[in-house]
């Protein structure tokens, strides 16, 4: 069989591959890669390359992902962190100032009473026009937190002198609860209460020594409401809460969670700490809360302070920001790894079917030289029992023709030729078929083109005349000879013959037109009027596999065709019109360029 090398051909060469070089198959591969157009399947299939494709997605985006997660999720918690050491700093602070603030409030009214009683005597303080005027030069003294009342009381309990706006003159004390703490301990403030005047109020009393032997009280009241004034909410944010309480737990300043003064807070805590202390604590929703307290010394007040966990503007655009960051990363490595994965097997399904067609291409070249083998040995075979059919013939010809009175001699030798005429054309097929099949190497040698091609013909003469085609070859005049490559020629001619044959109807016709072009050329024209090719698949009919036969044909004819006439130095081009035929133009060289 005649040798040709087309551009995959090439390709197997440059990429070293031999038939040592290739894996032995199983039996099981061999069934598969037959059923795949009878060649070596792609390394995968299309949902194999689909899963490839998702592999690679998952697994590159695991590992690109999985640390920018990480570290988003760790700078979270980094700043969620930073954020709660702010909180509790900030609060810390917070009840620091305002437990500094009341107490310094509280000590100058308590240094206010101590003065007064420095200052003046029962006896003056016990007369109302004197307790008067004392009340108007302390309240001009503190223009913030003034005195509401101011009284003194004898030491059984009774207001004997009282500057106010309320009727309290001779109301009895001996009961309250404030005056006792007054008497043992010599100094006393009291919580918020209603009292007589059924007004919220808090009392600052102090025990003084009277002329001679005994006591009284002076007591100071002042409106509950200089507390909340007092204290200031600055740093917190709308959810956040600030309010003083008693150690009873009931509100001394209004709170925007748990309503006015005198309502009790929903909280069983025990002020140990003279300090401030924070900590978390479930509110009555069961929803974590900062809370923090802060006692007031020389006093019942307990300053309280509650914190929403909840994120304030600010820290929601932090927290937006960060996890923006986190989903723009995420969209932009996601598009660059879907990018680069559908590149990167796209590349492998091509790298994979180039090599899935230079597979099949080494098994159709094993093919063919395994079926030309097996043609050399048919016709050497056929040869043998020919050779002694043709020497039996003639010799009982000779025998008929010689011997007298051998009736109906004429018949017997006509019969006798009709053997012989038949043999002489059986060992000419062989002779033809040893031929086209003989040579392996790319062998140079002259050749007449139009004899080449009635040879070509004959081979297909017996189906063309079954199916009523016309093969035509016209040869101009001076068609030189050329040199190159007999058998890879006649491989050339039969490929295009075989395709405008399957191409033409029955009662069809084909032309084969022989010319001389310039001075060194020759072309060779295989015109039909067969179905045509589409316009669309001109480009591809080169291409190794692509095939419009449908249920039949490997698509490698004219692939063959192409790296054969590319090979001996030539061209092969193709002009087609669908439903109106098809014209094939080999151009070869008359001298083979080395």
């Amino acid at each position: 069989m005649a040798h040709w090398e087309s551009p995959v051909a090439k390709r197997i060469d440059e990429l070293g591959i031999t038939e040592a070089s290739l894996p032995e198959q199983s039996a099981a591969d061999a069934g598969h890669v037959e059923s795949f157009s009878g060649g070596a399947p792609p390394l995968l299939s299309g949902s194999g390359f689909h899963k490839l494709k998702r592999t690679v997605v998952i697994a590159t985006a695991t590992v690109a992902l999985i640390p920018l997660v990480t570290m988003t999720l760790l700078n979270y918690y980094q700043f969620e962190q930073a954020l709660q050491d702010a909180r509790l700093q900030s609060t810390t602070q917070m009840l620091t100032n305002n437990k500094r603030s009341l107490e310094f409030f509280l000590s100058e009214r308590h240094a206010a009473l101590e003065f007064i009683t420095r200052d003046r005597t029962y006896s003056e303080l016990n007369d109302g026009e004197t307790l008067g005027r004392v009340m108007r030069t302390v309240n001009e003294s503190f223009p913030l937190g003034t005195f509401v009342d101011l009284g003194v009381i004898d030491s059984n309990g009774k207001q004997n002198c009282y500057i106010g706006p309320y009727d309290l003159q001779g109301r009895d004390y001996k009961e309250q609860e404030w005056f006792y703490h007054v008497i043992q301990r010599g100094v006393s403030t009291t919580d918020v209460f209603l009292g007589h005047r059924q007004s919220p109020h808090f009392v600052v009393a102090k025990r003084c020594k009277r002329d001679g032997d005994g006591y009284y009280v002076l007591r100071a009241t002042f409106d509950a409401e200089i507390l909340n004034d007092q204290v200031h909410a600055a740093g917190l944010s709308m959810y956040d809460d600030i309010f003083l309480v008693n150690r009873q737990h009931v509100l001394q300043t209004p709170s925007q969670r748990y309503g006015n003064v005198t309502q009790t807070i929903p909280f069983d805590i025990l002020y140990r700490s003279r300090g401030v202390e924070m900590f978390w604590h479930e509110d009555e929703n069961g929803k974590p809360i900062l809370l923090g307290y802060a006692t007031i010394a020389d006093s019942p007040f307990v300053l309280m302070c509650i914190k929403s966990p909840r994120y304030t503007t600010r820290e929601w655009m932090a927290v937006l920001r960060l996890f923006g960051f986190l989903a723009f990363s995420v969209v932009l490595i996601l598009v660059v790894i879907r990018w680069g994965s559908n590149l990167f097997v796209k590349n492998l399904r091509t790298e994979s079917m180039r090599r899935a067609a230079i597979m099949r291409k080494v098994e159709y070249s094993n093919k063919l030289t395994s079926i030309g083998r097996l043609a050399t040995g048919v016709a050497h075979e056929i040869n043998n029992p020919l050779s002694i059919i043709n020497e039996n013939t003639g010799l009982l010809k000779d025998l008929i023709t010689r011997q007298q009175g051998v009736d109906r001699r004429e018949k017997l030798v006509g019969l006798l030729d009709s053997v012989l005429g038949s043999v002489e054309r059986c060992t000419k097929v062989t002779h033809r078929l040893l031929g086209f099949a003989k040579q392996m190497d790319v062998e140079h040698e002259e050749i007449d083109v139009p004899t080449l091609l009635k040879e070509v013909v004959e081979f297909l003469g017996k189906e063309a005349e079954y199916r009523d085609i016309r093969i035509a070859i016209d040869v101009q005049e001076d068609i030189p000879t050329i040199e190159s490559d007999h058998g890879q020629l006649q491989q050339v001619f039969l490929n295009l013959l075989n395709n405008a044959v399957s191409a033409v109807k029955d009662g069809g016709h084909i032309d084969i037109n022989v010319a001389r072009r310039d001075a060194g050329w020759v072309s060779v024209t295989v015109s039909d009027d067969g179905v045509g090719i589409p316009k669309q698949h001109l480009q591809r009919v080169f291409e190794p596999f692509f095939t419009t036969k449908q249920g039949s044909g490997t698509g490698l004819g004219l692939s063959i065709t192409y790296g054969i006439v590319q090979k001996l130095g030539g061209d092969v081009s193709v002009e087609s019109e669908e439903g109106q035929g098809t014209r094939f133009t080999v151009l070869l060289p008359v001298k083979r360029e080395a």
